[in-house]
């Protein structure tokens, strides 16, 4: 019998997640397998090549290429600074010198010969993984990174901006419908990942960033308000690599959206621990949800495992529509009619019938559905 897949929102309060950690480029691992880390442990680090810079030495010396290196004053793999001396000419009886200078700072690569260049690069850049989450090093990847796996509770939301932050969590909201304003931003939340309820202010959320508040977690943001903030009009969305410093989490859609009950209840539940967000966010091939995510202390919690048959509508599962006229809504699945049912576009498509959680029922196609997976 065949299965329908559907997208699915991860909202545990106790599971046993497993991430990797990886450089860019090959480097050194510092930590063992079976080691016990905390979010701050440097896991692995390595240098990225500077820029590299050509300087044509022959023409600015005005000799032939296989002189050019009789001229040099300093020697390969030599540091160097910018302004720095690197050649010159003999000149006419010791005068009329000509001298060529580093236009960066970085050290000498290669000399050539055959086209009389050097090459200067700039200094490498120094690049540190951390392990983002507490937990225990599960597997080593040489010269790679390692995978660390962890018991915690974890929070997926639908769009998120920013990259990766870390902090205590700190609950602001009384409830889920209420939104931050620009006057609950202070300075004790520096620091801190802030949750609200419905809402975000693009005010308030400037005012966060001055405070160097890691992240905000909100139901919903305005679209404009978004773009303006970006400087972009963002499409198919691929983030993370924001510089914005604070770090935001939309766990239910665009517009003043009440965040989910069950999710509000888990992040009071979770006020005062140490937590990590990251707003990277791709929505297409090989989806990347924004996440928060809470190392536990007791390993005796009962944890949720993902299955992915949990990604299959079934009467009861609990989802989220995610395109209008119901967008954001969350609701329990009561029926699944087998007969298809024709839409406004003509079309045929399987539909299901909802129970949203104010007690009405609404008739939606199962393509616009996602699952949300809770314990």
């Amino acid at each position: 019998m065949s299965k329908s897949y559907t997208p699915g929102l991860k909202i545990l309060k106790s599971t046993i997640l497993s991430k990797k950690r990886l450089l860019p480029l090959k480097g050194e691992v510092h930590v063992d397998k079976n080691e016990a880390i905390s979010h701050d442990t440097i896991v692995a680090s390595t240098k990225i090549p500077g820029n590299v810079h050509m300087v044509n030495l022959s023409k600015q010396l005005n000799v032939e290429p296989n002189g050019v290196k009789d001229l040099m004053l300093i020697e390969v793999d030599e540091k160097i600074v910018k302004g720095q001396v690197i050649a010159e000419s003999k000149g006419f009886f010791g005068m009329f010198k000509a001298s060529v200078k580093s236009p960066v700072d970085g050290f000498l690569l290669n000399v050539s010969d055959i086209t009389g260049q050097a090459t200067i690069s700039e200094p490498a850049l120094p690049v540190e993984i951390d392990s983002y989450i507490d937990g225990m090093v599960q597997e080593v990847f040489d010269k790679e990174g390692v995978l660390i796996q962890s018991n915690c509770a974890i929070i997926q939301g639908i769009l998120g901006v920013g990259g990766e932050n870390k902090g205590e969590i700190k609950v602001l909201t009384k409830t889920e419908q209420d939104e931050i304003i620009s006057d609950m931003i202070t300075p004790d939340l520096n620091g801190k990942i802030v949750v609200g309820g419905s809402y975000i202010t693009l005010d308030a959320y400037r005012k966060a960033q001055k405070m160097n508040v890691s992240g905000i977690i909100v139901g919903g943001f305005n679209y404009t308000d978004l773009s303006q903030l970006l400087g972009f009009n963002l499409g198919v969305a691929i983030t993370g690599s924001e510089n914005l410093g604070t770090s935001l989490l939309i766990t239910e859609g665009f517009g003043k959206i009440k965040m989910a009950r069950r999710t509000f209840k888990l992040f009071n539940s979770l006020e005062g621990r140490y937590g990590s967000i990251n707003g990277a966010t791709q929505i297409r091939a090989g989806v990347i949800r924004p996440e928060v995510v809470v190392a536990l202390d007791s390993d005796n919690e009962k944890h949720e495992e993902f299955n992915e048959d949990e990604l299959v509508i079934n009467v009861g599962s609990n989802v989220r529509v995610i395109r209008a006229p119901y967008f954001g809504k969350v609701g329990t699945v009561a029926e699944l009619p087998s007969e298809l049912l024709k839409m406004e576009s003509e079309t045929l498509v399987r539909v299901a019938k909802i129970k949203f959680e104010n007690g009405e029922f609404s008739t939606v196609p199962r393509a616009n559905l996602e699952v949300i997976l809770q314990d």
